[in-house]
């Protein structure tokens, strides 16, 4: 149990980059580095105490500045789809990057947050990122403050709370890229895998990923995770939703959502006990099962390929600067940005 912090390469600027490593006394540990404030490594033992790696994610910090399917990334200041890469807030109208087609993906792909150097702040089994931002800085209003802290406890709990603050009206909407594999980064597909999300509804969108404005009804579509179900029993159905993403990269609504923090999901694995069960204070998750992941090198000689790993991004729904219908994600001086979501991991029988 501690902490462990070494040196992990340099940017391409020159600048240091460092790796810390939070450990429990169940052999868990959690590695994040400060460029990016990136989760690159989470070691979890089975109930045989046998660790693997269950997050994809590169060797070097060389791969993370590219890093095309955001592996591991804190996302800001805003996480997912913006359409037509343009919102108005206070009666003002702000353009971003369109870096999407005609829409804006994760705020900016070079100059995110997931590319910069945030500073760090050690204490016990937590580290937090923090980082300042300017106003017009990716096209968003507000001079920003924002952090990120990362706690491992005994209870296998890696928790992340992300706060932010404001000085204009602004969009906040913070996520973590992480794709999980409970076999194993580098063991192949997740399609095995049996997930369970507590949300009887989901926002369809169109071809472009941008929601529809609609919240509708699970049941009776593909989109049913209110009981376990394989992963890949239904992703490739002929269902228009499933076509245009390419099978699941949608926002599922959780239910009962009331700011606080309650569990959206579970996920387990055939030739594996591990179970991963998810819970967060927000109102959606974008469950992700990486139908976009080119092939490309990964850890330890592993070789990545089309859904290999899967993410449960919490968030705000997409696009919700334009759908007002949708829960805000407007925030700033008199309404602070403060949300928490937590990776538990425990052994089945």
């Amino acid at each position: 149990m501690g902490m462990e912090i070494k040196e992990f390469g340099m940017t391409p600027d020159g600048r240091k980059i460092t790796l810390y490593t939070i450990s429990n006394q169940n052999g868990m540990s959690a590695s994040v580095m400060d460029y990016g404030a990136i989760l690159t490594s989470l070691i979890v033992p089975d109930k045989n105490g046998d660790p693997a790696d269950v997050v994809l994610g590169y060797d070097s910090p060389e791969g993370y500045f590219t890093n095309p399917g955001f592996f591991g990334a804190t996302i800001g200041p805003n996480a997912n789809r913006i359409g037509k890469a343009s919102f108005v807030l206070d009666g003002n109208v702000y353009e971003l990057d369109k870096n999407d087609g005609e829409n804006n993906l994760h705020s900016h792909r070079q100059l995110g947050y997931h590319k910069r150097i945030w500073d760090v702040r050690t204490e016990g089994n937590s580290v937090t990122f923090s980082l300042k931002d300017v106003d017009g800085s990716l096209g968003f209003p507000g001079n920003r403050e924002f952090c990120v802290t990362y706690t491992l406890d005994d209870e296998n709990r890696l928790t992340l709370h992300y706060h932010g603050t404001s000085d204009r009206h602004t969009i906040i909407n913070f996520t973590n890229h992480t794709y999980f594999n409970l076999c194993g980064q580098g063991s192949g597909s997740i399609e095995d895998h049996v997930l369970c999300l507590k949300a009887s509804r989901y926002t369809p969108a169109d071809a472009g990923s941008i929601p529809t404005g609609e919240i509708a009804p699970v049941a009776g579509t593909p989109m049913d995770f209110t009981s376990p179900h394989r992963i890949g029993d239904r992703i490739d159905q002929a269902f228009e939703q499933l076509k245009f993403g390419s099978g699941y990269d949608h926002n599922w609504v959780i239910d009962g959502w009331n700011g606080e923090v309650r569990q959206f999901a579970e996920l387990t694995a055939p030739g594996t006990d591990r179970v991963l069960r998810a819970y967060t204070d927000l109102p959606g998750v974008q469950f992700y099962a990486g139908n976009f992941i080119d092939p490309q090198q990964g850890k330890e000689g592993a070789v990545y390929g089309r859904r290999g790993g899967m993410c449960l991004e919490t968030q705000f729904f997409p696009d919700s600067a334009n759908k007002p219908e949708f829960p805000s994600a407007v925030f700033g001086p008199e309404r602070e940005y403060d949300s928490t979501t937590i990776y538990e991991f425990s052994c089945r029988p």
